[in-house]
């Protein structure tokens, strides 16, 4: 997850954050997100909160715009207050919530008025793993790893290539960390306070925000138009 506009074109005095990627591992769903919000160009918020814990099996994360984001947690507390007011021992799973959530875009998308986010829904219910994004138009699938933003372009080629089913908790966060610094370097409007997230058949987890340990030292980033016909 990093910090990227999603869209080319933008609603005027909006406050957006960044991309995403996320992936399962054994037995649990990984998700880590920066904590920037752009209001335009600038860096306005360093502490926005995009990772919640959706019922008992599910963990939302999104980018794009902050208000859309929280109208969709309104209609997600309705959906999981009218679940538990039945009160018959079930409660809603990953793929439900996802499946909710796919249709909440693309009905919006259907009056013209989309909510301008891309979402990503991670879960475990009876022991299955489910993973699955959405994005402003409705359009969704379900993968082993997903990603939002800039991260579908920088992310998931390496998660391609180092993503096994049997990852540990360990080696899951430095795959997301390797992720999360390629994306930092390419992106002038990132920053490298970011945050992980798990969940289990136990429940969810947010661990603490941290900064993320980079390096600026490479050459390429001394002297970055050496051999760039025509730069400046």
């Amino acid at each position: 997850m990093y910090v990227v506009y999603l869209y080319t074109q933008h609603p005027k005095n909006a406050v957006s954050v960044a991309s995403e990627s996320d992936f399962h591992g054994h037995s649990q769903c990984f998700l880590k997100s920066t904590l920037i919000g752009s209001y335009g160009s600038t860096l306005r918020y360093k502490s926005i909160d995009r990772l919640k814990p959706i019922g008992k099996h599910s963990l939302l994360g999104a980018s794009g715009e902050i208000s859309d984001f929280q109208e969709i947690l309104r209609y997600l507390d309705e959906l999981i207050l009218y679940d538990n007011m039945w009160d018959d021992g079930n409660s809603l799973g990953p793929k439900e919530v996802h499946n909710y959530l796919t249709r909440v875009m693309y009905n919006r998308r259907n009056k013209f008025n989309p909510l301008w986010n891309a979402l990503v829904l991670g879960g475990v219910k009876n022991g299955q793993k489910y993973l699955g994004m959405v994005n402003m138009i409705g359009i969704n699938f379900e993968d082993n790893h997903v990603a939002t933003g800039l991260g579908n372009h920088l992310a998931r080629p390496i998660l391609r290539d180092e993503w096994h089913e049997n990852l540990t908790f360990e080696e899951g966060v430095k795959l997301l960390e390797k992720c999360m610094r390629v994306l930092l370097y390419r992106d002038r409007s990132a920053v490298n306070k970011i945050q992980i997230s798990k969940i289990t058949e136990e429940g969810a987890t947010l661990f603490p925000p941290f900064s993320l340990k980079t390096y600026w030292e490479f050459s390429a980033f001394k002297n970055p138009t050496v051999g760039a016909e025509g730069s400046w």
